[in-house]
């Protein structure tokens, strides 16, 4: 079974300030096992179903697309900047209309952020840095299985 970890926050427990807009906006650091058999690439997808305010939500924001990372990856280091992926892996935007990994920026109250990864059976082609809902329509009929890592998020 798939598994997604942090050492910087377990799930459901507060993320550090270091990887928010209150601190240097830096990734966290994500590992992974258990990959199941016959996967080509991961995607990555860092999202917040709490937008803007967890009391009214309206949206989910999207923080981070990453997809086509390798099949023999396993992690991601803290900081992850563009320029040091995994070779064949690719970004798409967040909303934000950047690529790269935003971190949490809560206007208002405490809200969850998503760490997702899919193990798919195909690397994908370049989508031209997609969207999260284009990326899921060209993920479908792929996901060979998924993790998932929640942390929280409240601005003081």
């Amino acid at each position: 079974m798939l598994q997604l970890k942090s050492p910087s926050f377990t799930d459901m427990s507060e993320i550090p300030v270091k990887h928010t807009c209150d601190g240097e906006d830096l990734s966290p650091e994500l590992s992974w096992s258990g990959a199941p058999e016959g996967v080509k690439s991961f995607v990555l997808i860092v999202d917040d179903p709490d937008a803007p305010d967890p009391l009214n939500p309206r949206m989910t924001w999207v923080h981070w697309v990453l997809y086509n990372l390798p099949a023999p990856t396993r992690s991601l280091p803290e900081g992850m900047r563009e320029t040091d992926l995994p070779q064949g892996t690719l970004s798409g935007l967040n909303d934000w209309k950047r690529t790269g990994y935003g971190g949490p920026c809560p206007p208002v109250g405490s809200h969850r952020y998503f760490h997702k990864l899919y193990a798919l059976d195909i690397v994908l082609p370049d989508l031209n840095q997609p969207q999260k809902a284009d990326l899921e329509e060209a993920m479908k009929g792929h996901v060979l299985g998924s993790a998932e890592l929640v942390g929280v998020y409240e601005r003081r």
